[in-house]
């Protein structure tokens, strides 16, 4: 068994402000995200300028915590919203949903696609390889944060978490940033290294981490309000896996009879 590593939550505090790892997480993804996005739009095939960059990861950000917020609010906490419609306010509460993220992002990403004329599948094609890096990011913040930790077991690398009872637990989150972050960014990155057809490193991107996550669900706890939906094992966040695991397999399928690879110049870059 694995000593939990107690870090306290609070990063620095000033005074009356107190600056969390789990917000520190959220400002590495974004910042780590808008680097790789500046050094992705100096090829000649993507959409962005480097310029550009700056203004989607803003964007991008607010629909991130904006969708985060109201997925978790509409996935895992609706009761809680139907009684006190007003704790959809407290983000400090806490309560943020990777599927509620990732459909705020998409709105966003059809906002400034149509906006800048290269069109939503092309901005998420350059969009889908970033991501991994937020998405590992935040699951370190899980885990300082002591949250969201899996089943007991008898591993040797099992940890008792503060709050989770006696037991030794899954560290669920370090599975999921080793794989929806480490692994997800590499294959990624490298997959769309080379030109690709239209849509194709979207679809893999929502088949790869529906399939890592729901792989990890297995071995996390259930949201104790929740419970399990099915079966005994079956849970929330693998109901909405389902979904990005076919989705993505269409994608892909698409992408390879239809899909056209794009090779544009500099000078075909939207310059808005």
């Amino acid at each position: 068994m694995l000593t939990y590593p107690a870090i306290d939550p609070v990063a620095l505090q000033l005074g009356p402000l107190a600056i969390h790892w789990y917000g520190l997480t959220y400002l590495i993804g974004i910042l780590g995200g808008w680097a790789l996005g500046r050094h992705r739009a100096r090829r000649p095939d993507t959409p962005l300028t480097p310029e550009q960059v700056g203004d989607l990861t803003t964007y991008v950000a607010l629909g991130v915590i904006l969708g985060g917020r109201l997925g978790y609010v509409f996935f895992y906490d609706l009761p809680r919203i139907l009684g006190d419609p007003l704790s959809i306010l407290r983000i400090w509460e806490g309560g943020m949903s990777f599927h509620g993220g990732l459909l705020g992002v998409i709105a966003v990403m059809i906002w400034y696609g149509n906006r800048l004329g290269c069109g939503f599948w092309r901005l998420a094609d350059f969009v889908a390889p970033l991501v991994p890096l937020g998405l590992g990011a935040g699951r370190i913040g899980n885990f300082i944060n002591g949250e969201l930790w899996g089943r007991p077991t008898d591993l040797p690398w099992g940890m008792v978490f503060p709050g989770a009872g006696p037991w030794p637990r899954h560290p669920s989150q370090l599975y999921e940033a080793a794989l929806e972050g480490m692994v997800l960014f590499a294959v990624l990155w490298v997959y769309s290294r080379r030109p690709r057809p239209t849509r194709a490193v979207s679809g893999l991107f929502l088949l790869l981490y529906g399939i890592f996550r729901f792989a990890v669900e297995g071995v996390r706890e259930p949201d104790a309000h929740i419970g399990y939906l099915a079966f005994g094992w079956f849970t929330m966040g693998q109901l909405l896996c389902v979904p990005m695991i076919l989705f993505g397999l269409y994608l892909l399928a698409w992408a390879r009879r239809h899909g056209q690879t794009v090779s544009a110049t500099p000078m075909q870059k939207v310059t808005r």
